[in-house]
């Protein structure tokens, strides 16, 4: 399996963050994440947060190995033609490691804040991000971009430099049937769920019929899924510690079980469950303070899924 820690970076500062991220990359983490919302989306919105592209951009100044990218990026902050050429900075500060996380946004809250425009709905968002995809994907393969559409214009727009890499990865979020999916059967190379074994691979069920509807080779998109996950001595120690967490940051509803917890044979066995459903690729998720005594135990964790 591959393996990420995903970053939520509200109630952090710059040090604390940089340790963790440092102790997750030598304990062999494949790739970094970071939230992107420009208020705390958890507990209480004047929590403080730090802003996702800007922290992707220090990270990169201090990893070498790890790939790095937002877990998911909101389109609704910024214009597509920025993301492109945000992401693609990433990627040469870090030396081609950067892969661009995207989504259609739904914190509202931020929005009103900052006088962002939401949208109409939820239909609205996916709309844009349906839109959005394609002229980044045009961008950062080095196209000169001319478009007029619903929501975006461009007049001769050039992602330069290109990235460092050949193809920069677009991961997209979410498992909408109706229009999500269908983007990423047509348009992602990485794909993130979330949710129990049996949501996932339903989920997955559906993203399989739409790259068959688009003609694309499924095997194409790297599934990757989202996890509470603590390791301990035993799941009730797990518990105990997933409590003190949850109490403090409040996760919002579906996203507060401790999806693998307890021993390391104990999270093994929930991450071979997701390996058997076709999710090869486990992204931990952090909240402050760091859990670093999951973070240096992978070592550990890959060992026991090898044996098993």
């Amino acid at each position: 399996m591959r393996f990420g820690a995903a970053f939520w970076v509200q109630r952090t500062d710059w040090p604390s963050l940089r340790e963790a991220a440092l102790r997750a990359e030598a304990a062999g983490f494949d790739d970094l994440w970071v939230d992107d919302h420009l208020l705390s989306d958890e507990a209480d919105w004047p929590d403080p947060k730090l802003e996702g592209w800007t922290t992707l951009a220090a990270l990169a100044a201090v990893t070498e190995r790890s790939r790095l990218g937002l877990m998911v990026g909101a389109n609704t902050l910024r214009n597509p033609g920025l993301v492109a050429k945000m992401a693609t900075t990433v990627d040469h500060v870090s030396g081609g490691r950067a892969i661009l996380g995207i989504g259609a946004g739904w914190f509202e809250r931020e929005h009103a804040a900052f006088g962002l425009d939401f949208g109409a709905g939820v239909g609205e968002r996916l709309d844009r991000l349906a839109e959005a995809v394609p002229l980044i994907r045009r961008l950062l393969d080095g196209e000169e971009v001319t478009h007029e559409g619903r929501f975006y214009a461009f007049d001769r727009a050039l992602c330069a430099p290109r990235p460092v890499q050949a193809r920069l990865p677009i991961l997209i979020g979410g498992s909408g049937p109706r229009k999500t999916l269908p983007l990423v059967a047509r348009t992602a190379d990485m794909w993130n769920a979330y949710g129990t074994v049996d949501e996932v691979a339903a989920a997955d069920a559906l993203l399989r019929a739409a790259c068959e509807a688009a003609g694309r080779d499924t095997r194409e998109i790297e599934r990757t899924v989202n996890l509470n996950a603590v390791i301990r001595g035993d799941r009730t120690e797990a518990e105990a510690a997933w409590e003190g967490w949850s109490r403090v940051h409040r996760p919002h509803a579906g996203e507060g079980r401790l999806g693998a917890g307890g021993s390391v044979e104990q999270v093994a066995d929930a991450l071979r469950a997701y390996r058997d459903a076709g999710f090869g690729h486990a992204v931990l998720i952090f909240r402050t303070p760091w859990d670093l005594a999951t973070i240096d135990r992978l070592p550990e964790l890959r060992a026991a899924l090898r044996a098993g």
